[in-house]
């Protein structure tokens, strides 16, 4: 029997060591609510979970990025709506001033109103915008300004995933044609019954013009629609499979821990035994 190396109890140790080492990572787990804390738990599975966690995070800004377009569409739209109504009661008051009832001073009050109806078409072209960018004609605040250019929406985790909004949009005066109209209602008298009647097939193709500005914004906002209900789908299944790989299964865990608490009181006790055997080196002795 040899005292100076109690190999027993070195053994008892090392066990002990490593059992409370087990516990300690189940603890980890069982506060943090996660399987993987750091690379050494699961090398692979942190690789596949972060993958996952950053597919994820896009889709959901890309969901963000389509709902805000949803709004850009929606404004857009009821901006168009409101030009169309303009339209159609310009074209109810060229019917009027076109008939042999209406009587010159009647035209000239007509006018008035077709001049401020067209006025009004300009401001909405010209103040409709979402966050400072204009959508209904290139530039806000200027009567007459040029088309509008395509908006586009990033609407997936690739450069390539994109939606755009129709291009040429000029909801004014100048885009829709109606120039001619204008500078002759401008002036008191400058329109009769007769160039009343030659204005009806303008306002016509005007209205046409801008009901299909206002449908292309309507298929981009189903389009939208349409990508965010799919992506939303695909970012709770990849939650879903992080989820798997990234949490903890707290029941399978808590017996984990309970398991290694045994261990290691077992291991305690272990050491004392140990311990205890060396002493009877000292009845040789006696």
């Amino acid at each position: 029997m040899r005292i100076n190396t109690n190999t027993a109890s070195l053994m008892a140790q090392e066990a002990n060591t490593n059992t409370n080492k087990k516990l300690t990572t189940s603890l980890e787990k069982l506060s943090s609510g996660l399987r993987i804390n750091k690379a050494s738990d699961d090398a692979s599975g942190l690789a596949i979970a972060d993958k996952l966690r950053t597919q994820a995070s896009s889709l959901g800004q890309s969901i963000s990025n389509g709902n805000s377009a949803v709004s850009l569409t929606q404004i857009a739209d009821k901006a168009m709506a409101e030009q169309s109504n303009i339209l159609d009661t310009i074209k109810a008051k060229l019917l009027q001033a076109s008939t042999g009832t209406t009587s010159p001073e009647g035209i000239e009050a007509i006018e008035k109103d077709i001049n401020k109806l067209l006025d009004q078409l300009n401001n909405i072209a010209s103040q409709t915008n979402y966050n400072g960018t204009a959508l209904l004609q290139a530039s806000m605040g200027a009567a007459g300004s040029s088309a509008r250019s395509p908006l586009t929406f990033q609407m997936g985790e690739t450069a390539a995933d994109t939606i755009a909004t129709t291009s040429g949009v000029q909801a004014n005066v100048t885009g829709l044609s109606l120039t001619t109209i204008k500078t002759d209602v401008a002036t008191t008298g400058g329109m009769s019954a007769a160039t009343a009647r030659s204005y009806l097939k303008t306002i016509d193709k005007a209205i046409t013009k801008l009901n299909s500005w206002r449908a292309d914004y309507g298929s981009t906002q189903n389009q939208l629609e349409s990508a965010i209900r799919n992506q939303m789908t695909q970012q709770t299944n990849i939650k879903a499979a992080e989820s798997v790989i990234r949490d903890v299964d707290y029941a399978q865990e808590s017996a984990t821990f309970n398991k290694q608490n045994i261990i290691s009181q077992a291991g305690t006790f272990a050491m004392s035994q140990a311990n205890n055997v060396q002493q009877n080196i000292l009845r040789l002795l006696q």
